[in-house]
């Protein structure tokens, strides 16, 4: 599963996630208000159909609502920074996956602004799956010699420049040596209609946002990026069987401004445990490919400092700018 980084914590947090001290004064009762969850990607993917998830369960927990405001664009980066800059309080949330930390490896003008945001916890982990239009080769070699055969014909769609999925597609990519064009979009959701009508090729995305697609035959499942096949696609290898050594997991994490009292924090680390515990949720994540994993806030930080470290040197190696 998700490679873990060990990190000595004496206060701060390695690389610099959650160095922004706590403020000092906090509401008497938290949350006093409804909380808005920044989803920084547009409606349909994968971090906008798991934060739904999990912003319903915060508001079983807590007794005022989680309200899931997307802010697409940019790779994800137009709602990350609005949540950096939101007032430091608990009531503005930021819910995201791994590609907080494509962004920052991508974007150095927004680095220093995106890892003041302080870690709340980790939800999960999860593979993505690569997905074809059906009248595309049924097999990942297959795939791959179609793209040798017709160098930069084919394309890829991704949440945009930046985003995850568009630092593993590049990884794949190099480890096979074909050219396919780059499609961004404002999200995975934004880019579905495409893939669905063979507009684009292929998408690497977490499967949750395409379980159902692949049931009524809209798309093909060529592969699994994880090390080990799913239990809901028994049938779809791995890609590392067809590409040795290419292993990609994303993540989903809950994120607060910098300076939010450590107290709110706490509250909103301790109800997601909580939530992730339950067996109903649990159940539910695992037939979407999710392990729900939780933990102390400084898991999540652990995990953001191993993951910028590796996509920055992928960044290097494709040379990725920020669009």
């Amino acid at each position: 599963m998700h490679k873990r980084v060990a990190l000595v914590l004496a206060g701060i947090v390695f690389f610099g996630v959650g160095l922004t001290p706590p403020a000092q004064s906090q509401p008497a009762t938290f949350p006093a208000r409804p909380v808005r969850v920044i989803v920084p990607f547009a409606p349909g993917g994968g971090a906008d159909l798991v934060a739904r998830h999990i912003a319903g369960k915060y508001t079983e927990q807590l007794g005022q609502q989680f309200v899931i405001d997307n802010r697409g664009g940019s790779g994800g980066v137009i709602g990350m920074e609005i949540a950096a800059n939101a007032a430091p309080d608990g009531h503005t949330l930021l819910f995201s996956s791994a590609s907080y930390v494509a962004t920052m490896a991508v974007r150095k003008a927004s680095h220093d602004k995106l890892k003041t945001l302080a870690p709340v916890g980790e939800v999960g982990v999860s593979p993505y799956v690569l997905s074809v239009h059906p009248t595309l080769p049924a097999t990942l070699s297959g795939l791959i010699e179609l793209a040798r055969t017709k160098p930069e014909q084919l394309s890829y769609a991704s949440p945009g420049v930046g985003s995850l999925t568009h630092l593993a597609t590049e990884l794949f990519l190099s480890m096979t040596q074909v050219k396919i064009t780059h499609v961004p979009y404002k999200g995975a959701g934004a880019a579905m209609p495409d893939l669905l009508t063979g507009r684009t090729s292929f998408l690497m995305t977490p499967p949750i946002a395409l379980m159902s697609h692949f049931r009524a035959g809209r798309l093909r499942a060529l592969a699994v990026t994880g090390a080990a096949r799913m239990a809901d696609l028994p049938d779809v290898p791995v890609v590392s069987d067809t590409v040795p050594g290419y292993l990609v997991m994303t993540w989903y994490g809950v994120f607060a401004p910098g300076g939010t009292p450590s107290a709110v924090v706490n509250t909103l680390n301790a109800a997601l445990n909580k939530i992730l515990a339950e067996r109903e949720l649990k159940k539910t994540f695992e037939s979407q490919g999710i392990d729900a994993t939780g933990g102390a806030v400084a898991r999540l930080a652990q995990t953001v400092s191993g993951d910028y470290q590796r996509w920055l040197k992928v960044v290097k190696a494709a040379n990725i700018a920020p669009d």
